[in-house]
C-alpha cells in the first residue's frame, strides 16, 4: 500500500511540472487513426462501447464522442455503439452482463478490489501488447498501472489520476457575509450560515452513494491516517476504532447541520454537480475532475480550489484522497479482440490531446504536452495543478480497497444517514460484522 501511494504521488506531481510544457509524443495525435493497422481488416464490425458517464455536456463525453468520429470517418468499415450510462448504472449493468457472458467489446472497471473479481473470473483481457506499442506504456504517469495490474498483466488503462478537493463559490460566500472553511468544524458552522441566508450550502449526488463515501474517507483520512483501511484488511485494526467511531459521527454532524440540499438521495451525481456548476450551491467536495467542467461554467471565475481541511485539529491537508481513475477494459470474449484493441489503442493515444483541446486536461493519468497558462485554463485549474504539487501522500477509496460485500454495506449505511440519524457505535459495529464475516 505504502508503495503504490508513493507512486502516486511521484505520478501526481510528474502531471504539474508537465503544465510547464513537455514532450511527449503520446499526446499528438496519430496521423494513422488505426496505428500502422490501416487496411488489416475490411469486415463490418460493430463494437459495443460501455461508458460510466451520461452527462453530455461533460468534457470527458465530448471528448469521447468526438474520438469515436474521428476513428469510424477514418474506419469506415468499423461501427460503435456507445451505450452512455451514469456510473452507478454502468457498474450494476455490467455485472449482470459479466455474470451472463454478455460483456460490451470495451467498457470501464474501478481499479483494486472493483477490478479484481473481474480478472478473477476470467473476464477481461490483458492489455500489455498494446501498451507496448507506439509508445503507450509510455505516456502513462509512474506507477498509476499498477493499480490495473494483477500477477503482472494489466487489465486497464486508467483515464484519470485525481485528487479529491474542496470547491468554494467565492460570490456565494462573500454574499452571505460568511467566510472560506479552514477546518471541518468551520465548514460544519458555515453550512448552518448559509442555509440561514437561503443558500445550498454543499451539494452531493448521493444517489450514487459513492459520492457520500469519498467524502467521509477524508474525515477518516483525517483522524485515521492514511494507512487505516490497509491496516483493517491486514487485521491491524478493525472498523470499530475510536478514529472511525469518531468520523461517522463527523459526517452525521455535517449531515445534521443541514449542509446538503433537500432530498440529496434523490439527486444522481450530475444532478447534484449541476447544483454547484450553476452558481446554487456554495460548497462541493469531488476529485480534481470537476475542474474541467468548472471551465467555460458560468462560475468559473467564482471557485476557490483547496485541500480538504483539518478535523478536530487532526490530519495533514497535504495528505488527499487519490483518485485513480475507471480504467478502460476489453471483454475476454470479445468476438473482435482485434479491433477492439485497435481502438482503444488509437482511443487512448488521442485521449490527452483531445482533453488538452477542451480544457479537461486537469488530472489525467497520462502525461499531458501543453502549457495550461497559455491555453487559457481558469485560475481554478491553475490553483489545482499547483496544489497536486503539494501532495505527500493519501489513500485511495474505500470501495477499491474493501471488498465488494463489505462495500455495498459501507455504500447503503451512509446513504441511510443522509435519511436519519443512528449511533455511530452502531454503523462501526456493522462494518466490522460485515468485514469479518467476508474476509475471515
Amino acid at each position: 500500500m505504502k508503495k503504490l501511494i508513493l507512486v502516486m504521488v511521484m505520478a501526481l506531481v510528474a502531471v504539474s511540472l508537465a503544465a510547464c510544457g513537455g514532450n511527449n509524443a503520446a499526446t499528438e495525435e496519430s496521423s494513422n487513426p488505426t496505428n500502422g493497422n490501416a487496411g488489416s481488416t475490411k469486415k463490418e464490425v460493430t463494437l459495443k462501447f460501455q461508458i460510466h458517464t451520461a452527462d453530455e455536456s461533460s468534457v470527458q463525453l465530448k471528448a469521447l464522442r468526438q474520438i469515436v468520429k474521428d476513428y469510424t470517418e477514418a474506419n469506415p468499415n468499423i461501427k460503435i455503439d456507445v451505450d452512455a450510462l451514469n456510473s452507478d448504472q454502468q457498474k450494476l449493468k455490467l455485472k449482470t452482463q459479466a455474470a451472463s457472458n454478455d460483456m460490451p467489446d470495451v467498457t470501464v472497471v474501478n481499479p483494486g478490489a472493483q477490478m479484481k473479481p473481474y480478472v478473477d473470473g476470467g473476464k477481461l483481457a490483458p492489455l500489455d501488447d498494446i501498451l507496448d506499442k507506439d509508445g503507450l506504456r509510455d505516456s502513462y504517469q509512474k506507477g498509476i498501472l499498477d493499480y490495473y495490474t494483477f500477477d503482472g498483466k494489466t487489465y486497464g488503462l486508467s483515464e484519470a489520476n485525481d485528487i479529491g478537493l474542496m470547491y468554494y463559490n467565492t460570490e456565494l460566500f462573500e454574499k452571505a457575509g460568511v467566510a472560506i472553511p479552514t477546518t471541518f468544524e468551520e465548514i460544519v458552522e458555515a453550512s448552518k450560515q448559509l442555509k440561514a441566508k437561503g443558500i445550498i450550502p454543499m451539494t452531493i449526488g448521493e444517489k450514487e452513494p459513492w459520492t457520500g463515501s469519498f467524502l467521509f474517507m477524508n474525515i477518516v483520512l483525517r483522524l485515521g491516517g492514511p494507512s487505516f483501511l490497509q491496516d483493517v484488511i491486514d487485521k491491524k485494526k478493525s472498523f470499530d476504532d475510536p478514529a472511525f467511531v469518531k468520523a461517522i459521527e463527523k459526517m452525521q454532524d455535517l449531515i445534521q447541520a443541514g449542509a446538503f440540499q433537500e432530498g440529496a438521495t434523490s439527486f444522481d451525481y450530475e444532478q447534484g454537480e449541476n447544483l454547484f456548476l450553476t452558481g446554487k450551491a456554495a460548497m462541493y467536495y469531488m476529485g480534481s475532475w470537476v475542474t474541467a467542467s468548472i471551465e467555460g461554467s458560468d462560475i468559473q471565475d467564482k471557485v476557490a480550489a483547496k485541500p480538504f481541511p483539518t478535523v478536530d485539529g487532526k490530519g495533514d491537508p497535504n495528505e488527499f484522497m487519490l483518485g485513480p481513475g475507471s480504467g478502460y477494459v476489453i471483454s475476454a470474449s470479445t468476438k473482435h479482440m482485434e479491433e477492439s484493441k485497435q481502438f482503444l489503442l488509437y482511443y487512448m493515444t488521442n485521449y490527452p490531446k483531445k482533453m488538452f483541446e477542451m480544457k479537461g486536461a486537469v488530472g489525467l493519468a497520462q502525461i499531458v504536452d501543453g502549457d495550461f497558462v497559455k491555453a487559457g485554463y481558469s485560475k481554478a485549474a491553475i490553483d489545482v495543478l499547483d496544489i497536486i504539487k503539494s501532495v505527500k501522500g493519501g489513500t485511495i477509496a474505500f470501495d477499491n480497497l474493501i471488498d465488494p460485500s463489505t462495500t455495498q454495506y459501507h455504500l447503503n449505511a451512509l446513504q441511510g444517514m443522509f435519511i436519519q440519524k443512528v449511533k455511530p457505535e452502531d454503523i462501526a459495529a456493522e462494518h466490522k460484522s460485515n468485514f469479518d464475516m467476508n474476509n475471515p
